[in-house]
């Protein structure tokens, strides 16, 4: 009970940072972790080689060509080792892409595509590829290192602090190997897909603004000019809300966002509207908007519940036939509209210092978000009396949470399932069982 209570206390009011289209994109990719780990190895190296030749110089000034004779035996054993390592090193690299390629595979095909970007994004799976090709790069520039003169009078360098880095590094590379199988079993299991999907959707709760005026679009007036948009076509991800608020007020104007987050964007169309004046000219409207070719989670509300019915939607399917996955994301479809049952939605306005309205951007409101979670689910659940209980539960258990004019969607959608499973059940004890609420469908 305490968990469910945690739920519903207060989020804390921010204003969401700009998402930057640069980050995006280095997080979206795999080359510039494994490229920067490359050239600061390489760097570390350069420094490695310098402290083993000053070492060798500073024994030869000191006459001390005994510890010299060792130091240069050692190294001559450490070559093997380091031999070895490199080899080793590209099978490692072979089966992380490989474990990298089929797990990409299966959560694309049991889940659903969206969440092929947790892989992506996944910061173990590139620190891994990243620290095996450095290693990998640093036993080559190693070998190129070891001289063939042994006589410890006339060494020019002795590789041991090299020697010893590529035995660190190798080290690291097997730590970051076991925790990049255990962090892709993990995400391979559909109840911690679904639960980071859960927490990527409190985090952005968390963090949309909540009006002063308890939410709800205000009094705008008429129109007075339309900016269109003139970039690539793609998904809104993202609105830099500080730059747009200091636009408008310089203006001296309202700005209302028209596309909601995670709305494709056509070039040409709307994309604010302007109130009280002039639109401000293009130039300072530059870089307000970020778009891609998919949708985040940065700002997006609705992107969680989206994957969440993807989910039991692919679970329902006759190819999955999967009841138990769409009760689990069930469970955190109830859990976010939850936690959003009593937040103002519709509308979020922006304020400036003065505490004037600048900005008036569009969210999803509850009645939306309520379909959203539920209507597609429950449009194939009607042979599923497991997923039917659940949904019954759920609907019951925001029931007793939301406000009484946020309850007519949960009643809609109620009555609907009671109408499609008496439809679709065969025998009145069967229609019986498919509609009891139990938060665990059958146990």
């Amino acid at each position: 009970m305490s968990d469910w209570m945690v739920t519903q206390g207060p989020l804390p009011r921010r204003r969401p940072r700009a998402l930057s289209p640069l980050r995006e994109h280095l997080r979206d990719t795999f080359w510039f972790a494994p490229t920067a780990a490359m050239v600061g190895v390489f760097v570390v190296w350069l420094v490695a080689q310098e402290l083993d030749a000053a070492l060798v110089r500073s024994l030869q000034e000191d006459g001390d060509y005994d510890t010299l004779a060792e130091l240069l035996r050692f190294a001559d054993d450490a070559k093997t080792v380091v031999s070895a390592v490199g080899s080793a090193m590209m099978t490692f690299i072979g089966v992380v892409f490989s474990i990298s390629l089929v797990a990409v595979q299966m959560a694309s095909g049991q889940f659903t595509p969206r969440v092929v970007r947790l892989f992506v994004r996944s910061r173990i799976t590139k620190a891994t590829f990243a620290v095996f090709l450095a290693t990998f790069v640093l036993t080559l520039l190693v070998l190129t290192s070891y001289d063939s003169n042994a006589d410890p009078r006339t060494a020019a360098s002795v590789p041991l602090v090299q020697s010893v880095l590529t035995l660190l590094m190798v080290a690291l590379s097997l730590l970051l190997f076991v925790m990049y199988v255990n962090a892709t079993l993990r995400l391979m299991r559909v109840s911690h897909v679904i639960a980071r999907i859960a927490a990527e959707s409190f985090r952005v709760a968390a963090l949309m603004p909540v009006s002063a005026d308890g939410g709800g679009a205000p009094a705008l007036g008429p129109v007075t000019a339309w900016v269109a948009y003139d970039g690539k076509g793609g998904v809104l991800r993202d609105v830099h809300v500080a730059r747009l608020v200091r636009v408008a007020r310089g203006h001296g104007v309202v700005l209302r966002l028209v596309p909601r987050i995670g709305d494709f964007l056509v070039p040409g169309t709307p994309v604010l509207a302007v109130h009280g004046g002039a639109a401000p000219p293009r130039r300072a409207l530059r870089y307000a908007l970020s778009v891609g070719v998919e949708r985040t989670f940065h700002q997006d509300l609705a992107f969680g519940l989206r994957q969440l019915s993807d989910i039991g939607l692919r679970a329902l399917s006759p190819a999955v036939n999967d009841p138990t996955t769409a009760v689990q994301a069930l469970d955190r479809v109830v859990q976010i509209l939850a936690t959003l049952s009593r937040r103002p939605l519709d509308a979020v306005s922006h304020r400036d210092r003065r505490g004037v309205v600048r900005l008036v951007q569009p969210v999803p409101g509850w009645a939306e978000l309520v379909d959203l979670g539920f209507t597609e689910v429950r449009a194939c659940a009607t042979d599923a009396p497991q997923v039917t209980r659940r949904l019954l539960a759920g609907l019951d258990d925001l029931l007793r949470l939301v406000p009484p004019e946020r309850r007519a969607p949960l009643l809609r959608h109620r009555e609907l399932l009671r109408q499609a499973v008496e439809r679709s059940a065969p025998t009145p004890a069967d229609r019986a069982f498919a509609l009891r609420p139990d938060r665990q469908g059958i146990g």
